[in-house]
């Protein structure tokens, strides 16, 4: 049994929009959870598996997953055929795992630290600048409109997600804003988008 805990409007919504480009969503049950939020709303939820209380967080038959590259590497890993990811022996897999595990460790402690005003040289020589970021993102782009060249994946998913967020941080650069509005006009977002604001109504009534 699939059961994903999920906090609505938060990183977890992304995976929620991947199970949905999976067409394997009404094969996971999805637990609405509560979350401290950076604004110092919310709570940690007791029923959240998550060792640290945040989201998202898979189980699968007593097997927990936590952080959002490894729940996309695991689904798409379990769902081979779902279209979202190369399979092991492709080309573009290694890439593929490449953002995955390159998002986790450099792309979001950079766009955080940026998003609080946090400068330090040490940070720039652990994870790189957010220019060095936006320049590797670029010139994956200049191979085709996806990371992976001409498919859209679960690497766009999880990549492009903190500037859906962070939108002042979107650099003035065509080919990222593009490839940015190319990955929020796919429909799956929207879907997301009402069913994360139909939990958070039900919560308020």
């Amino acid at each position: 049994m699939l059961t994903f805990y999920h906090a609505p409007m938060s990183r977890s919504s992304r995976i929620v929009s991947l199970m949905d480009e999976m067409a394997v969503k009404d094969r996971v049950e999805i637990k609405p959870i509560n979350i401290t939020r950076q604004d110092g709303s919310g709570e940690r939820d007791l029923g959240n598996p998550h060792p640290e209380g945040k989201a998202p967080a898979l189980q699968h038959d007593g097997t927990l997953i936590t952080e959002s590259g490894a729940v996309i590497l695991y689904l798409t890993t379990l769902f081979p055929d779902s279209g979202m990811a190369p399979k092991v022996g492709d080309a573009t897999y290694g890439s593929y795992l490449t953002w995955l595990f390159w998002y986790g460790g450099v792309v979001e402690p950079v766009i955080v630290c940026e998003a609080l005003g946090l400068i330090h040289p040490g940070l720039n020589r652990t994870f790189r600048s957010h220019t060095e970021v936006i320049a590797r993102i670029r010139s994956a782009l200049e191979q085709g409109p996806y990371l992976l060249g001409e498919n859209f994946s679960a690497a766009d998913v999880l990549v492009h997600s903190p500037y859906a967020w962070f939108k002042n941080l979107l650099p003035e650069d065509p080919l990222i804003r593009d490839w940015v509005a190319r990955c929020q006009a796919r429909p799956s977002v929207a879907r997301t988008s009402a069913f994360d604001a139909g939990l958070l109504a039900q919560t308020a009534a």
